[in-house]
């Protein structure tokens, strides 16, 4: 572990100033959208598609923040916003819309009302309010939450407004994700609302990724990282297969030596908590969610399937649940009673933040090592494909 400076510009939603080798498709979006007075009339909607990994996220988000900064260059007060979210798990277009109205509203929650009523919700705020907007929806991909209601919503946002009021500010759209993603999202929305040709992203090519990560680890450690360093980290990266995210989730750990927490509103929290929870707990959660949220009884009986693999005793059911009160406390998942069979009620555990990126423990005296690195052909094919499958839990305390 080394000394850092600035740990936040490792969060994985850090927006540099600079991303580097896509300065061209950055151009592109913001001339597509055209701030702070597109000539085009609306929707302004566009979309970035690459492979995972290809820098979609951060040139989206660079692009939004760039629009929002032109558009108060030109118009001052009142000052532009922009609205992220990142689709894959959130549930359908209801955790969509909901997570929207939150940007605005913290305490809003969205049970009990259908879609159509908190998108309404949404537009009349934004309305109200008077600030040219940016929406961003992240992440898209097949399998994923369907966008299309929310994307329509944005293309006529006049449908949602009371009788006898029309007109938003100026509100700009932009998604990002692959290109099958993107394209079942065009082929559900109303052939009237054009998204437009993709701006495409190619992988990063080796050279390029050596510059990204030497520049982000510059940026944490406070000056120039060494060439072993910014090396390894490529060539892993490049066995690997991966990209932009596999690079800078390996200097994270190569670093930190953990994980970053990130919080709802996108700003990386710079306290790392260390969280004891036994290894087996965090994979018995990921595994019996598969991306959503699981059953109780289901975590419970791979708890105890996975612990006897360990060689240890299953825990407890009050420890468990004492496990998961931790898990929620640090913002990890969220207990849920939902109605069950027979007129019961049924307990839930909604994974809220995905498991790779769950706050790891350095090395304690008078710890006992627990360390797993988990995957492989056991796990189901489904939580594998969620972005389950990654847990780094160090050195456990050793409480009840």
């Amino acid at each position: 572990m080394q000394t850092i400076a600035h740990a936040e510009v490792l969060a994985r939603d850090w927006l540099p100033p600079v991303v580097p080798g896509r300065a061209s498709e950055v151009a592109e979006l913001v001339r597509r959208l055209d701030p702070p007075a597109p000539h085009a009339p609306p929707p302004w909607i566009v979309a970035v598609a690459g492979a995972p990994g290809s820098g979609t996220s951060t040139v989206a988000r660079r692009a939004a923040r760039e629009v929002a900064d032109r558009v108060r260059a030109a118009l001052g007060e009142p000052f532009p916003r922009v609205l992220a979210v990142r689709t894959p798990f959130l549930r359908g277009p209801h955790g969509v819309a909901t997570a929207l109205l939150q940007r605005l509203d913290d305490g809003f929650d969205g049970r009990g009302f259908p879609v159509p009523e908190i998108l309404a919700g949404l537009m009349r705020r934004l309305r109200r309010e008077g600030r040219p907007t940016v929406v961003l929806l992240d992440d898209v991909g097949v399998g994923g939450p369907d966008l299309a209601p929310v994307v329509r919503a944005f293309a006529e946002p006049d449908r949602f407004l009371p009788e006898g009021e029309t007109g938003l500010p100026p509100l700009w759209t932009l998604l990002a994700g692959t290109h099958e993603g993107l394209q079942a999202v065009e082929r559900a929305v109303d052939s009237r609302t054009n998204i437009g040709p993709f701006v495409p992203l190619a992988p990063y090519a080796p050279g390029t990724l050596r510059t990204l990560v030497a520049d982000r680890a510059e940026r944490a450690l406070g000056h120039p990282a060494s060439s072993d360093l910014v090396s390894r980290i490529v060539g892993r990266t490049v066995e690997d297969g991966g990209g932009a995210r596999r690079a800078i989730e390996l200097l994270r750990r190569e670093i930190l030596g953990v994980t970053i927490r990130e919080v709802r509103d996108g700003v990386p929290s710079t306290q790392l908590r260390a969280l004891s929870v036994e290894p087996w707990v965090v994979r018995a959660i990921g595994v019996a969610a598969q991306g959503r949220a699981a059953r109780l009884g289901e975590v419970k009986r791979l708890e105890a399937e996975l612990a006897r693999e360990h060689g240890a005793r299953p825990l407890p059911t009050t420890t468990l649940w004492r496990r998961i009160v931790r898990l929620e406390q640090a913002g990890y998942v969220r207990r849920e009673i939902r109605p069950g069979g027979s007129g019961g009620t049924l307990s839930v555990v909604r994974i809220l933040t995905p498991v790779d990126e769950w706050v790891t423990m350095a090395r304690r005296p008078g710890t006992r090592p627990v360390v797993e690195h988990w995957s492989g052909p056991d796990v189901p094919v489904a939580a594998a494909s969620s972005g389950f499958l990654r847990a780094e839990l160090g050195h456990l305390p050793d409480d009840p």
